[in-house]
């Protein structure tokens, strides 16, 4: 939860946060000063931890042919399919260098990086790597981030044209496609509903039903995936910010100085190491045992990662791990409820073992 937050941040100052840039766009790589450094090749990850991405216009042939999909739509009053048909007929690939298909042309009509706009968390990953689309309300977004690769007036003329083309039908009209495309796909997802010619797009049933969920529980389809964690997640968002109060509030009481980094949270304590707070999310097999997969963030490789455990249920903090360095250097560390003397002998019941590292003892009073 805490890399959440930083990443929020980064957001919100006009950073982007992973993805490929897609079609018509390139990543641009810019020191912390926003110099730029060079383009991103696709997979090419920044090695230096102040470094930042932004997302500029790609070459000037991909630019022309968004651009041109855009005023095919709106001008000409062309559909997502018949414009992918003419793209593979020019022999134009996608930036995955795959076919367009209804489905990705209609992407390219609706994400808002074309316009400039930096938009993120739409979507939200399990550990397992399940995807599910999040409301609106979860979205976090800086409009005017990027140089724009269409007009603002014509993306915002798609988006009218693409509302327009569902809110003529009736919620059970809308409802009854969907049904038809289950009975004819055997399952539903946001994909196979943008792919569809006779059924309005996944974000069309998304704004009128509050959720894909909603309006797949309205036609009686049950996906595989558990969303609940959804809710959990945004409970442990909210509980984060507090968690670090106290903790900057405790070290201060201590006799410590901590200087807590606006855009990551990583707290600098006495000038002399740092720490990260993180939260995990208590999960319970299919045997009663408790785990917690905890998420290091080898990115800022703080020197402590205080793991913050919560209860069954996850609306109550179970346990504290301070886990120096060299217990964190993996990506991710799943815990049980028993882990043995190496891990077990850094967990606590509060943060005063925190506090105790932070305290100084004045050098007379030690004498």
């Amino acid at each position: 939860m805490r890399v959440f937050a930083g990443q929020c941040r980064l957001i919100e100052l006009g950073f982007r946060q992973g993805g490929p840039a897609g079609y018509g766009l390139r990543r641009r790589l810019v020191d912390g000063a926003g110099a730029p450094k060079g383009d991103l090749s696709r997979g090419e990850q920044k090695s230096i931890q102040t470094d930042r991405v932004v997302l500029v216009p790609g070459p000037p042939e991909e630019v022309e042919t968004v651009r041109w999909i855009y005023r095919a739509f709106v001008e000409e009053g062309r559909p997502e399919r018949e414009i992918a048909d003419i793209l593979n007929g020019r022999g134009i690939r996608t930036d995955l260098g795959r076919p367009w298909t209804r489905g990705t042309v209609h992407q390219v009509l609706i994400n808002e990086k074309y316009a400039g706009d930096n938009v993120w968390n739409r979507v939200s990953c399990k550990l397992q790597g399940a995807r599910v689309r999040n409301g609106r309300d979860m979205w976090v977004r800086r409009d005017g981030a990027f140089e724009a690769v269409v007009d603002r007036l014509l993306f915002d003329a798609a988006q009218v044209i693409i509302h327009e083309r569902s809110r003529r039908l009736t919620n059970e009209e809308m409802l009854e496609a969907l049904r038809r495309l289950l009975a004819r796909r055997g399952y539903l997802s946001g994909l196979v509903i943008d792919e569809a010619e006779d059924t309005p797009s996944s974000g069309a049933y998304q704004s009128r039903f509050g959720s894909l969920l909603r309006a797949y529980q309205l036609v009686g389809f049950t996906p595989d995936r558990d969303y609940r964690y959804i809710e959990v997640n945004r409970a442990l968002r909210a509980l984060h910010p507090g968690i670090v109060a106290e903790a900057v509030e405790g070290i201060r009481r201590a006799g410590g100085e901590v200087v807590q980094d606006p855009a990551t949270d990583l707290l600098t304590v006495n000038g002399e190491f740092t720490a990260s707070v993180v939260l995990a999310r208590c999960q319970q097999t299919a045997a009663g045992s408790l785990r917690w997969h905890i998420r290091m963030d080898t990115g800022l490789a703080p020197d402590i990662t205080v793991a913050i455990r919560m209860a069954p249920g996850n609306d109550a903090v179970r346990d504290y791990c301070l886990l120096p360095r060299r217990d964190a250097s993996l990506p991710r560390l799943r815990l049980g409820e028993v882990n043995g003397l190496l891990l077990d002998a850094f967990r606590f019941d509060g943060l005063d073992a925190l506090f105790d590292l932070a305290a100084r003892t004045d050098i007379l009073e030690a004498s």
